[in-house]
């Protein structure tokens, strides 16, 4: 029970890493506003829940909606203590690839909705004498340069050092509020769709990810789950500006070229 009695809201609650974030909550504790733009889905990760459970559906670039959605969850369930900002879209291409229309959708979602939900999340613990933690799932790709998904890495990028911004502003003013990012490689969810469907095989898609992780593997939802957990607890109270990475050692170093096997 390591959020016992912690209210929490998970954007992206739909499916991949929101739903399982959602899910891993309730379990250690947590009471859970789930929100995401698919009403429908967010509704089926709340039944799943139960009464710990609500659904909120809304478009996380929208600023009046999440101000909405924070005073909905504290309406509900009495003040705020986290915000897993995980709603995230891609678009596969290269920098001469990547449309308008492409950008400004990645921007919307994964920049300019984890800087509101930043926003309103500070007010709401502020204000509902909450404290806690906001951890906002960036990408590898907000890491270092991936050519081939050029938008992306420019979204996730924003992510990264926007979170770096929260905390400081935190700690500066004495807010009880930490602020991390989360940093997964490739992930087996509904977000690898586009993908699959370009190459025409699921399994062709995931293998040839696995090849580039050195354990061997692509991540689970479940993967990424567990580790929003551990920044979301009191566990990880000392920890924040942090950009933890769930990589599989991918990001330690290039594979050895100076050995047999």
């Amino acid at each position: 029970m390591r959020l016992k009695d912690k209210i929490a809201i998970v954007t992206g609650g739909a499916s991949g890493i929101g739903r399982a974030t959602a899910l891993t909550f309730a379990r250690e504790g947590a009471r859970v506003a789930i929100a995401d733009i698919d009403a429908d889905g967010a509704a089926r990760t709340a039944a799943q829940i139960g009464e710990q459970a609500m659904a909120i559906a809304f478009d996380v670039a929208d600023e009046a909606a999440w101000a909405d959605a924070t005073r909905r969850t504290v309406d509900r369930f009495g003040r705020l203590d986290i915000l897993a900002n995980i709603a995230g879209i891609g678009f596969p291409g290269t920098i001469l690839d990547l449309t308008i229309d492409q950008w400004n959708k990645m921007i919307a979602v994964n920049l300019t909705g984890v800087m509101l939900g930043c926003q309103a999340a500070i007010r709401a613990i502020t204000a509902s004498g909450g404290s806690g933690a906001i951890v906002n799932v960036s990408s590898l790709a907000g890491l270092v340069g991936i050519s081939d998904v050029a938008g992306y890495c420019g979204s996730k990028g924003g992510v990264t050092t926007l979170s770096k911004s929260v905390a400081l502003f935190c700690a500066e003013r004495g807010l009880p509020i930490r602020c991390v990012s989360v940093h997964p490689t490739y992930v087996d969810s509904e977000m690898l769709n586009p993908v699959a469907d370009a190459i025409g095989s699921r399994q062709a898609m995931i293998d040839g990810m696995a090849r580039l992780v050195p354990i061997g593997r692509i991540a689970t939802p479940q993967d990424i789950a567990n580790a929003i957990l551990f920044a979301a607890s009191d566990e990880a109270a000392m920890m924040s500006g942090h950009a933890l990475v769930i990589d599989g050692a991918q990001l330690a170093g290039p594979t050895s070229a100076h050995s047999k096997g």
